[in-house]
């Protein structure tokens, strides 16, 4: 009948993709840690039943997801390896790549994860920690010389956050946020606000972190929390504002 839809017929899985999922699976059951080779007896084509390029495939597959590692030679074969959290990080960035959330979509997340993050790390962080923390913020504690130095004290702004979420002793916690703050950092229409002059904006954020520090420090949870809340609404009523003003901008030279 004219004008009536079917239904969208599901994609039938590549067999590779099958294997790989297998093999996968036997990692993690029989509890294989980074360095440890795969048996060699786990990837026989005879074992699994099927093809060496379809072996080939799937072994690819695994690999560039970042789970194995093959090495030829004398002591070669195929081994377990860790995947870093930066790498993790760039491959869901190359996710929105093409087509990124919004800023208000990631406000609305960010302002219930980072202030839960402050208070996770209230009275946690070790001293090199700490120190690490501490260590960003000098970064734009000086007023900044150029547009271009003030253009880096942002993203170290943006650094201090991601650091916190590197150290927080809740590591989900810490992946979400950290992953939240790189895709403001690599967001085009995110990178124009940065780069926008505003003396009064370092200032701010300055006193922030400070205070966050402090709390931190203490252990005080709660005033972490409610530090942190603060900031993630002030800096999202100036990101929605300064994102309208370049449309208005944009559409004004249409």
């Amino acid at each position: 009948m004219a004008g009536k839809m079917t239904p969208a017929v599901a994609r039938r899985r590549k067999r590779s993709d099958i294997v790989a999922d297998a093999i996968r699976a036997r990692i993690i059951e029989e509890g294989l840690v980074p360095g440890e080779r795969v048996p060699a007896a786990w990837l026989g084509t005879e074992s699994l039943k099927v093809s060496r390029g379809t072996l080939r495939e799937a072994l690819k597959a695994l690999e560039v997801e970042g789970l194995i590692a093959s090495k030829t030679g004398p002591g070669g074969g195929v081994f377990v390896t860790a995947v870093e959290p930066e790498s993790a990080l760039r491959m869901l960035d190359n996710l929105f790549l093409y087509e990124p959330p919004s800023i208000a979509e990631i406000y609305a997340i960010r302002k219930l994860i980072e202030p839960e993050l402050a208070a996770v790390a209230a009275g946690a962080l070790t001293p090199e920690a700490l120190a690490s923390l501490e260590a960003t913020v000098r970064l734009y504690e000086a007023e900044p010389v150029s547009s271009e130095e003030e253009y880096d004290q942002r993203m170290a702004e943006l650094d201090f956050h991601i650091e916190l979420a590197r150290r927080s002793p809740n590591r989900v916690l810490g992946f979400v946020a950290a992953f939240l703050a790189s895709l403001l950092r690599d967001m085009a229409v995110c990178r124009d606000i940065y780069r926008q002059p505003n003396p009064e904006l370092r200032e701010s954020g300055l006193n922030y972190q400070v205070r966050l520090l402090r709390a931190i420090r203490a252990g005080d949870a709660e005033r972490a929390r409610t530090v942190m809340r603060e900031h993630m609404a002030e800096a999202e009523k100036y990101m929605l504002e300064r994102a309208a003003m370049s449309l208005r901008r944009g559409l004004g030279k249409a």
